[in-house]
């Protein structure tokens, strides 16, 4: 988690500091002023939409295997609330990843 971290950390330094440059090359070029860095927060915007709901996922079928684990009676209630809570955090990444694609355009 801790390289995670530092990882984008140092992806948004990096921006940052050569992120100008590349805007005043687009500049010179006659192309619009931070096109490319539009691209970069879209794709970064439904990267992370993707990675956040397959954790919220998992979390979910982790507890469900428990709750399940523990009270073998209750698998029926307790895999429809999984599937419904599963179906529920997928519809809000769905969401997050078409708003950063059309970001991009």
């Amino acid at each position: 988690m801790k390289n995670l971290i530092v990882m984008i950390g140092l992806t948004f330094l990096g921006l940052a500091i050569f992120g100008d440059s590349a805007m005043a090359a687009e500049a010179a070029e006659g192309v619009a002023t931070g096109s490319g860095l539009k691209g970069i927060g879209g794709g970064l915007a439904a990267g992370l939409a993707a990675v956040g709901a397959g954790i919220g996922i998992g979390l979910i079928g982790s507890g469900a295997v428990q709750a399940i684990a523990r009270q073998p009676e209750m698998t029926g209630s307790i895999g429809t609330n999984m599937i419904i809570t599963a179906a529920l955090v997928e519809g809000v990444a769905l969401f997050a990843v078409v708003v950063g694609l059309l970001a991009i355009i």
